[in-house]
């Protein structure tokens, strides 16, 4: 990720983070007012019945009156010293279920607020008990809506910055690797110009042989290389085939203290897959079990048909690989050699899990006694 992206990223996420406050704060504000402001009513709305009930027949009440029935918003109840309900507005209910709705409602209010004690006569007193309008309880729930939707958005702002992160990181990769197999192709094509040489010569052809097939190795190392990135071509494959020549590969190249053992299950037929990255693949986990090794110990290869699937699984007698790692050995750039790149795995684990649908996980591993890595191929590449 560059110094400009990341700069982007943290700007979009400050002003996400003033604009939610501001309209936090705002909507706070505006709850302490509706609330100021439904108290201030019911004050006004108590004097109203006050006066109400002091009025004589002479006395104009058409303004109390009116002030008492425009409450259509702030649900009320009154009711006298005994608690007995005298009224009520702006509460639902069916007739049939008035008693238990008040008393429900009515013990609602007396949580919200303290009653609004109203004089009627020397010994008679009323409570005028309230609650909540509807929009003022709405407005209560809006901030917690609101805190919701920013962490929507902060979560939906890192997925799409860590995409974006991705496939930067992808198209470097990429990039390098055809840029490392545009330059192997190089020295490769003058390698085979001195073979030929050598073989005009009086050299033992052992030698040649031999050189050849490393130069044919770098060949193929090289078109591995170009194919990252691009969707590679999947042929009908001999799986067993292709594990024996891999372990015949190394078995003449590695240090004879280590023993290559293989079993397969013959009822297997051919797959479809690209065997060149396949071959890449097996030849990362040997490197690895060998270097666990330390050039002495036993690597074992099993092929495995089941129901479902084909299983390949890679067991060395290495020193193995704490749990806490067994996914993490898997990601870009993490390595515990001096010298390593940390790219074997994480290429593995693409080859396989994306270019083949299949899986590579490590299966068991234990300390000093060694290490199982099991690649899973689903059987409906069975050909």
């Amino acid at each position: 990720m560059n110094l400009r992206f990341l700069k982007s990223k943290k700007i979009l996420v400050v002003l996400a983070l003033a604009i939610v406050s501001s309209i936090l704060w705002n909507t706070l504000r505006l709850f302490d007012g509706f609330r100021a402001q439904e108290e201030l009513k019911m004050e006004i709305l108590a004097d109203a019945y006050f006066q109400f009930n002091k009025a004589t027949p002479d006395d104009d009440i058409s303004l109390l009156v009116k002030i008492i029935e425009n409450n259509k918003t702030i649900p009320m109840i009154v009711t006298d010293e005994k608690g007995k309900i005298l009224l009520d507005q702006n509460i639902e209910y069916k007739k049939s279920a008035k008693k238990k709705v008040l008393a429900k409602k009515l013990k609602e209010m007396k949580s919200l607020h303290a009653p609004i004690e109203i004089n009627v006569s020397d010994n008679n007193n009323q409570y005028i008990y309230y609650s909540n309008s509807e929009i003022l309880d709405k407005l209560r729930y809006y901030p917690l809506a609101l805190i919701l939707i920013f962490l929507i958005f902060l979560w939906v702002l890192f997925a799409v910055f860590n995409a974006s992160n991705n496939a930067d990181k992808n198209k470097l990769w990429n990039g390098m690797a055809k840029e490392t197999a545009h330059q192997i192709g190089t020295p490769l094509s003058s390698l085979l110009g001195w073979i030929e040489i050598l073989k005009s010569e009086n050299i033992n052809p052992t030698y040649v042989d031999e050189i050849q097939k490393d130069v044919d190795r770098l060949g193929v190392i090289a078109n591995r290389f170009s194919k990252i990135g691009s969707e590679p071509t999947k042929v009908a494959s001999n799986v067993s085939l292709l594990i024996q020549e891999t372990i015949d590969y190394f078995q003449s190249r590695s240090s004879k203290n280590i023993v290559f053992s293989y079993q397969a299950s013959a009822s297997l037929g051919s797959f479809h897959i690209n065997p060149e990255l396949f071959s890449w693949v097996l030849e990362n986990l040997i490197k690895n079990a060998i270097d666990a090794m330390q050039g002495r110990g036993k690597i074992h290869i099993e092929l495995r048909d089941n129901p479902l699937e084909m299983q390949i699984l890679i067991t060395d007698t290495g020193k193995g690989i704490p749990k806490n790692l067994h996914k993490t050995i898997f990601a870009p750039g993490y390595t515990t050699k001096e010298r390593g790149w940390g790219l074997g795995l994480s290429l593995s684990k693409r080859i396989i899990e994306q270019y083949h649908k299949g899986k590579i996980f490590v299966k068991q591993s234990q300390k000093d006694i060694g290490t199982t890595f099991q690649i899973n191929f689903p059987k409906k590449q069975i050909l």
